[in-house]
């Protein structure tokens, strides 16, 4: 069997390459003096699908930039290392449908910044660790709950210059992949008394206890006693036939020599 959590070089490296890549396209940007806001998400345009694919790479600034490459990183690391074989689906797939969501209600401006994919990463994270319950995705849910809970306020109009509907649409796609990716997820470990054809009379440890509960030092077994005394006895018995049998056959054969000691002197 597999390991449920196994850490590879790629726990490190995709996040690496992940933050490489937008502070590449930022420093593109400021060295050869280009503006990419024009290709971010514009809603309910044709030409604004395509910052579908390109926003999560685009930011206004170096703040904004900054703000993004912790949580991200942080986010797409544990992703990785916690669910290896869906990171890929839950990356690609959040963000093409945090995009497509912000195309269908974002307000007629350019939206841009990887925020809408960390917010898909956040919502997975938590809800999926809940709906898990594998003791260590729930402490992986509760500790991304700690650090980014306060974000939720951002998926409403609070401020002005912030994309909160790429954040509401982030947060909707993870809830939506929480319950949507069920398999090659870590399941909790399963005990004897959860199973469906237990029986307590079976259980050698209930065993141990009678009706009221009280503790029992030792559980008799008369049955198997028995039938241990009877295979014990017949094995006795047979040894002691076989005894009997080769001393009757020793004197035989003591006698025969007498006799014929006796015919020849």
């Amino acid at each position: 069997m597999q390991e449920e959590f196994k850490f590879t070089t790629g726990v490190f490296g995709y996040p690496i390459a992940f933050v490489l890549i937008i502070w590449l396209v930022f420093w593109f940007e400021v060295r050869f003096h280009m503006n990419f806001n024009s290709h971010g998400i514009y809603p309910k345009k044709i030409s604004g699908l395509q910052g579908v694919i390109f926003s999560p790479f685009i930011h206004s600034g170096i703040k904004h930039l900054y703000s993004n490459t912790i949580p991200l990183y942080v986010l797409t690391t544990a992703l990785f290392y916690f669910y290896r074989p869906i990171a890929w689906k839950v990356l690609g797939y959040g963000i093409l449908l945090s995009g497509l969501l912000t195309w269908f209600i974002g307000r007629p401006s350019f939206h841009i910044g990887a925020s809408g994919l960390i917010y898909v990463l956040v919502s997975f994270t938590f809800f999926k660790g809940i709906l898990a319950k594998h003791y260590r995705l729930i402490a992986l849910s509760l500790l991304v709950i700690f650090l980014y809970g306060s974000m939720i306020w951002y998926t409403m109009p609070i401020e002005k210059g912030i994309s909160w509907e790429g954040h509401l649409s982030g947060l909707i796609t993870g809830l939506i992949f929480a319950f949507i990716f069920k398999k090659e997820i870590a399941k909790p470990k399963k005990y004897v008394w959860e199973e469906e054809d237990y029986k307590e009379d079976d259980d050698p440890f209930l065993k141990h206890f009678d009706e009221n509960g009280n503790f029992i030092e030792s559980v008799e077994e008369p049955v198997e006693e028995e039938e241990e005394q009877e295979e014990t006895s017949i094995s006795i018995k047979d040894t002691t036939q076989y005894h009997e049998l080769e001393t009757t056959s020793k004197q035989k054969v003591n006698y025969i020599f007498k006799k014929l000691d006796k015919k020849n002197p």
